[in-house]
């Protein structure tokens, strides 16, 4: 069940923006996302929340500035998504920007899994000596690693953003909006963003030390193409402080101030990065970086990203498009089985999906898990085999519902079932024993028969209303494609009654229309969809400027379509 609604909005907080010069469409499209002032709109550097609001990064910089000066070697021990990778390539360009001596390592997933776990330490300590480990998008969770760490005389500063456990690890500083007392004000920051911070405080100390000033000091602000991608691609909810890192990063793209695997990416995604989106960050680079770690090694990714030799980077930029395209096709055989699996069961039955399957890859069931979470709407989590008995799983969630909180619940109540787990509302990740896959899934669903009413399981398509007929205008779409849009900053979608004059089904898949209203006739198009519509729809869309031999043309992309 799909249902279509309107946005409420304060009329007050849309009038206050109106009258400050914005747009009045933008200015209650605004409201409807909760700002009520205008600066919440700036988008200049100077107008980031500064580094000192979060906890213990003073400590780190005079911590990482004593190691620079005393040429102590540190490596960065990297995530292996699209934010751990651009996280190590910050944190690698950055800290080489100010003087360090840093390499870095990252973990093959299905040799050693997520986060600084002993192994990984013992590994780290064999390959690379190093007097310091820093942390990027993990670390929080990584109490063994830490302690395996100092075991052996290895200092550890932890930089992340992941939600913490009961206990933190007993590491030389920690970095992590997310921690305890921690009041920075924004708790959305990506990985990337907090080595960002991370380094933008460093450089501060070093400043203060008299190594440089504000006109010799190293340009961090090279780095926020790197920033913007990876918290567009992790999906981090895009407040105020986010929304600035990413303008600014694709402010730099179209530009063409770029590092050059960025620009290798765009080339690989066939997209243009003067025309560089959070949608081209989100879905065509990010996925394409994400492949590495999913069925190879994020290291080839993250060479991508610090390379300086465009010749090397587009041929990275290649190969990762290949492994992209070959995740594409392991992901569409495991959704097809994952669908079979669960004819036998009516999903909507329950409240939660728990999945698993032998022959699944571990590195891909993260999106089967979003996919089936998309179409059956319910907290989804997909299981595919690891080593010595145990299975790894992969969660994705719908609002209303924080997974990781959830496994914490199940953890607390049956502490036998859940090995480790950890992750955030909407995403999180977990290993059992295979013989408690059964016991597991029963009391994930007694969670969510507590947690979710009926109404939380019916999808929504949250709409801004009626756009005025002045405004299905190719200028107005450029006014929208100049806003950062993303997650918790939802793109407009648009509500109307329209008369159908003509549709017909394009490739077997999308289905092409004509819509009529007020006397104006627009091309749409429904992605995804063949069922054919009545002689008048009720159509939630969104605008799109539709390029053709040169010529640009306003399309609607329809969101969902009822009857009226």
């Amino acid at each position: 069940m799909i249902r279509i609604t309107t946005r409420t909005y304060s009329h007050h907080d849309a009038e206050r923006l109106r009258l400050s010069g914005v747009h009045p469409v933008l200015a209650r499209i605004f409201a409807a996302r909760g700002l009520t002032a205008p600066d919440e709109l700036e988008r200049d550097i100077k107008s980031m929340l500064p580094p000192s609001g979060l906890l213990h990064i003073d400590a780190a910089a005079v911590y990482l500035a004593d190691a620079i000066a005393q040429n102590k070697k540190m490596v960065i021990v990297a995530d292996y998504d699209c934010d751990g990778a651009t996280a190590c390539a910050v944190g690698l360009r950055g800290l080489r920007m100010l003087g360090a001596q840093v390499d870095y390592i990252v973990p093959n997933r299905f040799e050693y899994g997520y986060g600084l776990t002993p192994e990984i330490v013992a590994l780290t300590a064999r390959e690379k000596s190093p007097d310091i480990i820093i942390t990027v998008d993990n670390g929080i969770a990584s109490i063994d690693g830490v302690a395996e760490a100092k075991r052996r005389g290895i200092e550890v500063v932890v930089t992340d953003h992941h939600l913490p456990g009961d206990a933190l690890p007993d590491a030389r500083v920690i970095v992590n909006p997310n921690q305890p007392h921690c009041g920075f004000p924004s708790k959305h920051l990506a990985g990337v963003g907090v080595m960002f911070y991370v380094l933008l405080a460093l450089r501060t100390e070093m400043r203060r030390r008299g190594l440089f000033d504000a006109d010799s000091q190293p340009k961090l602000q090279v780095l926020l193409d790197l920033v913007a991608l990876g918290t567009v691609a992790d999906v981090v909810k895009l407040d105020a402080n986010n929304r600035i890192l990413v303008a600014q990063g694709l402010k730099r793209m179209r530009a063409g101030q770029m590092h050059a695997g960025v620009a290798a990416l765009f080339r690989a995604a066939g997209r243009e990065a003067r025309r560089a989106s959070p949608f081209d960050l989100g879905f065509a680079l990010g996925p394409r970086l994400n492949a590495a770690g999913r069925l190879s090694d994020m290291a080839l990714g993250i060479e991508c990203l610090i390379t300086d030799d465009e010749g090397r980077a587009w041929a990275i930029a290649q190969e990762l498009d290949g492994i992209n395209r070959e995740r594409r096709e392991i992901e569409a055989g495991m959704q097809d089985e994952a669908l079979l699996l669960l004819e036998h069961i009516d999903p909507r039955d329950n409240r939660t999906i728990s999945i698993f399957d032998p022959g699944w890859h571990q590195g891909v069931i993260g999106i089967v898990a979003s996919r089936l979470k998309d179409k059956f709407y319910r907290p989804t989590i997909t299981f595919a085999p690891a080593d010595n008995g145990m299975i790894k799983g992969s969660g994705r969630s719908i609002p209303g519902f924080h997974l990781r909180d959830a496994l914490d619940l199940v953890s607390k109540q049956a502490p036998a079932l859940i090995d480790k787990f950890g992750g955030h509302a909407m995403a999180a990740g977990l290993t059992l024993r295979a013989e408690a896959l059964d016991a597991f899934s029963a009391a994930f669903e007694r969670v969510g028969q507590q947690w979710l009413t009926q109404n939380q399981l019916e999808r929504v398509v949250e709409t801004d209303g009626v756009l005025e007929d002045a405004f299905y205008t190719l200028p107005f779409i450029a006014l929208l494609e100049d806003e950062v849009w993303g997650q918790g900053f939802a793109a407009p979608v648009f509500c109307d009654r329209f008369r159908v004059i003509s549709q017909r089904v394009l490739k077997e898949k999308h289905l092409k229309l004509q819509l009529e209203r007020a006397g104006q006739r627009f091309d749409a198009i429904w992605f995804g969809h063949t069922d054919a519509l009545p002689d008048f729809a009720k159509v939630a869309f969104r605008l799109d400027a539709n390029e053709y031999n040169g010529v640009a043309r306003v399309q609607l992309m329809v969101e969902h379509a009822e009857p009226d």
